[in-house]
């Protein structure tokens, strides 16, 4: 038999890439219950995939570094007479020119979970580290993987007063303190610093060169959703890409997603309808409600949206080149006396099951909490408020609208606080966002695919010669920062090469040097 598949869905970013979106009807309002969350990017599957499976698209991942530890502060931000705790961060040298040429330091910005998973996926930056001379960086963001304020996740965790200094703020302070101290005990501070990060890492990113530019010279922001917040950009525009995307695929295999979820409802609402449907769907225990197997799917076509690589990846689940279309065939390639629920499992065990290994699935484990989804839960009640609706004119998913109360009264009976649903904006701005970077940001470069649903929020015109947009149509989450495979089509290989440029022109800048060349043709040999 094959491995459990042991898949939770949480609110991310991975971000993405990771938050509680109440219906309307306020059915719910516990965290985990029947809600509508953004979801970022982690790594769900449980199954057996190994390194071998990666060659399925023609590259091995150049991705090697050492481990160290630095002494944080909890709270930058008082005077608290409160200890430290070790930061866990991530560093590669070996490509490093020193600091007697300024060689520069190339720093991915920790995401909502375990430094060296993001690592493994950020290939990229250990592809170009070479030809610029550069250090790579990556540090871990407080509260995941093993950067523990007190210690331990269960005393850090604990309660509201423990994880009050899990902030995009607090983080955005530890990169820099590190970042300044390790040029520091280098003797390397004028090695300019670049910044990177894709998801929540790529939002950290660039507002960390908002913050910060002193500390660092640019940045790279893969995949960057900062424009989703308060009503910058219409709530439904997560759901309706993912829909879209769908429907681009195959009308039919559209609306056979758009009607089960009525038919779910109907033979849930039947005397003994959970269990038929918990054996419809292979689960490995009897469903609750129907809500734990809605957003099962959901997420499922969420995450798939994101990943609709056109190369095979692991990134967070073994999955085939192109996987919508994938689903999509598994969907509409079924007998015609196959009824709609057995066509929605065909397609979703795409996604939840390609290996063929998952013998039953769970729609939950909160036992198995590695990829930060308790921490996100507390970033997206207090000030990570991102809202989502589904609009029954442009979705595929069952309406429902935004529901800011209840949000935050759901959040103010698990947490003990209210959520500060402005105070993103009014942190690193976002509201007229063209007049207020053009008049004082430099160097920031935004990469969306528009296949990715977090695209709607992010950054998708040039704002001024030096805060450029780089918009690949046939692109989706931060693929840009993958390795770079033997079967990467044409445009990818060219939105690489033209962030290269980006980079070197900044770097040549900072070394007033206006005569580096920096043509995308002179660039291909970073592959």
């Amino acid at each position: 038999m094959g491995a459990t598949c042991r898949l939770w869905t949480w609110a991310c970013i991975s971000f993405m890439w990771l938050v509680c979106f109440l219906l309307a009807d306020g059915e719910h309002f516990a965290l985990g219950g029947n809600l509508r969350r953004p979801r970022f990017p982690h790594h769900a599957y449980r199954g057996s995939w190994t390194a071998a499976d990666e060659s399925l698209a023609g590259s091995e991942s150049p991705v090697t570094y050492s481990v160290e530890y630095y002494t944080q502060v909890i709270d930058h931000f008082s005077f608290r007479r409160e200890g430290g705790f070790q930061q866990r961060y991530l560093i590669e040298k070996k490509h490093w020119k020193g600091a007697a040429e300024l060689g520069p330091i190339f720093m991915y910005c920790g995401n909502e979970g375990d430094a060296e998973w993001f690592a493994k996926n950020s290939g990229f930056l250990w592809e170009i580290a070479p030809q610029f001379g550069a250090l790579i960086l990556v540090p871990e963001h407080r509260y995941y993987g093993k950067s523990m304020p007190y210690g331990t996740t269960e005393a850090s965790y604990k309660d509201a007063d423990t994880l009050s200094a899990l902030t995009s703020e607090q983080a955005l302070a530890d990169f820099a303190t590190l970042v300044t101290d390790l040029k520091r005990n280098l003797s390397a501070e004028a090695s300019p610093v670049v910044l990177f990060g894709g998801s929540y890492g790529g939002m950290l990113a660039a507002w960390m060169r908002l913050k910060y530019p002193h500390i660092a010279i640019g940045a790279v922001a893969a995949s960057a959703p900062i424009l989703q917040f308060e009503d910058i950009v219409p709530s439904d525009t997560f759901y309706k890409i993912v829909s879209a995307d769908f429907k681009l695929e195959s009308t039919s295999c559209f609306n056979t997603i758009r009607e089960s979820w009525d038919v779910i409802e109907k033979i849930a609402s039947k005397n003994g309808g959970l269990q038929d449907l918990s054996k419809q769907f292979h689960m490995c225990r009897d469903l609750n409600a129907s809500w734990e197997l809605r957003d099962w799917l959901e997420s499922a076509y969420s995450y798939v949206a994101m990943v609709d690589y056109p190369i095979p990846t692991s990134f967070m689940t073994p999955l085939p080149a192109y996987p919508i279309r994938e689903i999509c065939r598994a969907v509409d390639g079924l007998p015609n006396d196959f009824d709609i629920l057995s066509r929605i499992f065909a397609g979703v065990s795409i996604y939840y099951n390609y290996t063929g290994q998952v013998d039953c699935f769970l729609t939950s484990d909160p036992g198995n909490d590695d990829i930060g989804v308790t921490g996100w839960n507390w970033q997206a009640c207090t000030e990570m408020v991102m809202p989502m609706s589904s609009n029954s004119n442009n979705s595929m998913f069952a309406p429902y609208d935004w529901n800011l109360e209840g949000f935050m009264d759901s959040c103010a009976k698990t947490y003990g606080v209210r959520s500060r649903p402005s105070w993103i904006t009014t942190t690193y701005g976002g509201k007229n966002i063209k007049e207020v970077l053009k008049n004082f940001g430099s160097n920031m470069l935004f990469s969306n695919g528009l296949l990715d649903p977090w695209s709607g929020g992010g950054v998708l015109e040039n704002i001024s010669s030096s805060i450029v947009a780089l918009v690949a149509p046939e692109g989706a989450h931060h693929l840009d920062l993958r390795a770079a495979t033997k079967i990467d089509p044409d445009w990818l290989i060219e939105q690489r090469a033209a962030e290269v440029a980006h980079i070197a022109k900044w770097i040549a800048e900072y070394h007033n040097e206006n005569t580096m060349p920096h043509d995308v043709a002179d660039i291909h040999a970073f592959k």
